[in-house]
């Protein structure tokens, strides 16, 4: 080695330890480094995509209402609940996860919308006036009737915590598009308390390929999420008036971002930092060769440090237009979807927006508590379709929206459901999902639950198969997307799974 060479009295990761100190993230960075390699990115941590077919769409939106949607009081109206209102279900009483009793029909009346026909509860006006672009999956079904599972299953294809989550696989799969922003991002304004994190793992796939989470609620002075007004305006005909969105002037997305920006260490320090490591490397190199792993620690910090210009600037929603953040209208949903379009706009691979922490769509005790999180929903749901064909994103962006499960077509009896008696309890055996975008067949209804809409049973369709169709759709054939580990092959779509074609446009 020559007396050039030696003088340097540090190792490359040595160096890389010492210096990354400034990140305060040293040990994620290896790692991730690491995983990078595995995950199949290249030296500008950009994903090598391994399609299968051409795809048909580059990015998806999942909207999930957490919780469990009542369906039947939503997108599938059932004439039979009216006709037999309080008597008991026929061939018995159901096995769900509470007690239930008689037959209770739909406290919200149903219209049709669109040149299609579609009948969409009065909970939904918004997503009414969009229902020509909804395909409407109507026969999905899962296996258990509890929030853990089922979140789960919708999230990971699986029923038990550890299996890498729906968005883990895309961004192995394909990668990011953006080398400033991660491939996947999840927004809630909490952390969904009834799993958390398992639901954009991981798993057992490389670091990488994690979901980041970011609370999207308003954060001004500390202040959180302001809720919708419980009384709205109405003009002089009787119909509420469009809440105009105001945002306040000290609003600050790097508040949302704290962890991203260093509060120790300038930008240029950091870049400092930054061009020594690579130096050192090319230093090293010339002697060694080089060394995949630690230049993807370098990538995987030169990352960290983008993001903290490029983040911030997708986060700021001040840069909309009144028109625009008017269409979203207020509160962290609203707040939510429009930052899930300015995400997939950058080049994210998978935005998923969780409407709040815990399950604020149970609806045990009433199912009039429907009203308050249909109204948060509605129009920022109706907005994400508006806004992707107003940035020319429509053709290539699929938007995915369910809960984990419906709710049964009788009352639930007992405990809080004895006050109202208006409850309905978990039902995992048929309920709807929608799929928008380009890619499928908008103003259609795909499968049928029975005439009470308990069970599917024309076109029964497992939430395997909504994560193949969606596989499909980016490109990827779910059965060639294996990933080995202790000892066999893993897929989202575990040993099942068919691809929905009659959704496809």
């Amino acid at each position: 080695m020559s007396s050039h060479k030696s003088s340097i009295p540090v190792t490359r990761r040595e160096a890389l330890r010492k210096v990354g100190n400034g990140f305060g993230m040293m040990a994620f960075a290896g790692m991730l480094g690491e995983s990078m390699l595995k995950a199949g990115l290249d030296d500008k941590g950009l994903g090598v995509a391994r399609l299968d077919h051409p795809q048909r769409v580059k990015r998806v939106i999942f909207l999930f209402m957490n919780g469990g949607l009542s369906t039947i009081d939503a997108f599938d109206p059932k004439p039979m609940l009216a006709k037999y209102d309080g008597q008991p279900m026929p061939g018995g009483s159901i096995s769900t996860e509470r007690r239930t009793g008689e037959l209770m029909q739909s406290p919200f009346a149903f219209k049709k919308h669109g040149q299609c026909g579609m009948d969409v509860s009065e909970l939904w006006p918004h997503l009414g006036e969009v229902a020509d672009d909804i395909c409407w999956v109507r026969s999905v079904y899962t296996e258990i009737p509890n929030h853990e599972p089922s979140c789960l299953m919708l999230n990971t294809g699986a029923n038990q915590a550890g299996r890498p989550s729906m968005g883990a696989w895309l961004t192995y799969g394909l990668g990011s598009e953006n080398k400033n922003l991660p491939g996947f991002v999840v927004l809630c304004p909490d952390i969904p308390t009834t799993v958390g994190p398992p639901l954009w793992s991981n798993g057992f796939l490389p670091a990488v390929n994690q979901g980041t989470y970011i609370a999207n609620k308003r954060v001004v002075d500390g202040a959180g999420g302001a809720p919708m007004s419980a009384a709205p305006e109405k003009d002089k005909d009787g119909k509420e008036k469009l809440q105009k969105v105001v945002i306040e002037k000290n609003f600050d997305p790097k508040k949302i971002l704290n962890f991203v920006n260093n509060p120790k260490f300038s930008q240029t320090e950091q870049r400092r930092e930054l061009d020594l490591l690579d130096k050192l490397e090319k230093i090293r190199a010339q002697d060694a060769g080089s060394d995949p792993q630690v230049e993807a620690v370098i990538q995987s910090m030169e990352t960290a440090y983008r993001m903290q210009t490029e983040a911030p600037e997708v986060f700021d929603i001040r840069k909309e237009s009144q028109a625009t953040l008017d269409m979203y209208g207020p509160g962290d949903v609203a707040r939510g979807a429009l930052m899930a379009v300015r995400l997939v706009e950058k080049g994210v691979r998978m935005v998923q927006l969780y409407y709040s922490k815990g399950d604020p769509w149970d609806a045990h005790a009433d199912i009039m508590a429907h009203k308050v999180n249909a109204k948060h929903s509605d129009q920022a749901f109706a907005a994400v379709i508006k806004d992707l064909k107003a940035r020319g994103l429509w053709n290539d962006t699929l938007v995915v929206c369910g809960s984990e499960f419906g709710r049964t077509p009788v009352r639930e009896v007992g405990g809080m459901a004895n006050q109202a008696k208006r409850g309905r309890d978990h039902n995992p055996f048929g309920f709807t999902m929608w799929l928008a975008g380009g890619a499928v067949k908008g103003g259609t209804i795909y499968g049928a639950t029975d005439d009470f809409g308990f069970k599917a049973i024309d076109k029964p369709v497992h939430v395997h198969d909504i994560h193949a169709t969606i596989l499909y759709l980016m490109g990827i054939d779910h059965l060639k997307l294996p990933y080995r580990y202790s000892g066999r092959d893993f897929r989202l779509t575990d040993v099942a799974g068919k691809v929905l074609h009659e959704l496809v446009a």
